[in-house]
């Protein structure tokens, strides 16, 4: 047994598709990278606990943990309920050592993902495609500055690569909402318009989305992320990264053990 393992950190849910989401992308990664130790925790809802997680983890004989924030963007969960949590886990198990990796976003491998559920919707992708369909990219929203920068960000870029326009979205905290989005595109003369989902997991603010998608009449709306083998991939890439970093280049837990 590997004296090193990932520990994968979701936020959890009171629906249950959400850890069921959670498990499957985590299974995938594994199967991707036979002998890697891969396990999950949840901060709300579900179980294990990340403190349940890292005593399990320690008293199999693990004694390196690379914590990988399931989330898209850097805000609130992963500046502050994460270190939290892992520091005050890790102060009760002697000679445990916890590397955080970066978040999932942003990545070209989510773009890519994103356009894997448009297609599976039923959305043709070809530059013909793409010059006449409007993209609505509905996050689940946050109150952070930067994680709303870089929805943004992510927006401008992806419309480089041929579509009319993209605009982002929020369930939550920012505006506009998904359904605003969607006529905005409208209002401007864009005849098809799809809606792309861009959260891991299905759940409350996911299905807010579709439901604003439904009430604007959009013409395709793509299931959430999931277990889309790019997220895997992306998975096993943030885990490498916090692996193979220095010190100094890692993202600071509380302090680093020696």
């Amino acid at each position: 047994m590997s004296s090193r393992a990932l520990l994968v950190i979701a936020h959890g849910s009171r629906d249950p598709r959400h850890a069921a989401t959670v498990h499957a992308l985590v299974g995938r990664a594994r199967s991707l990278r036979p002998g890697l130790r891969a396990e999950t925790a949840f901060l709300d809802f579900n179980g294990p606990t990340v403190s349940q997680a890292l005593a399990s983890l320690y008293l199999s004989g693990v004694r390196e943990v690379v914590a990988l924030p399931l989330l898209l963007t850097r805000a609130f969960h992963a500046k502050a309920d994460i270190p939290a949590v892992l520091a005050e886990a890790t102060g009760r198990l002697t000679g445990l050592s916890v590397r955080v990796a970066d978040v999932l976003g942003p990545s070209p491998l989510l773009v890519t993902a994103l356009e894997r559920r448009l297609a599976e919707a039923g959305l043709g992708l070809t530059p013909a495609d793409r010059a006449r369909t409007g993209v609505v990219l509905a996050s689940a929203g946050s109150s952070d500055p930067e994680a709303i920068a870089v929805i943004a960000e992510i927006a401008r870029e992806w419309r480089h690569t041929g579509w009319c326009a993209v605009r982002p979205a929020f369930a939550s905290a920012g505006l506009p909402r998904t359904q605003d989005a969607v006529r905005a595109l409208r209002a401007e003369g864009v005849r098809r318009v799809a809606v792309a989902p861009y959260v891991i997991a299905p759940g409350r603010l996911p299905d807010r989305i579709a439901a604003g998608a439904a009430e604007s009449g959009a013409d395709v709306t793509a299931e959430v992320l999931g277990a889309a083998p790019e997220l895997a991939r992306l998975l096993l890439h943030r885990y490498d990264t916090a692996v193979t970093a220095t010190p100094a280049t890692r993202p600071a837990l509380t302090a680093w053990p020696a």
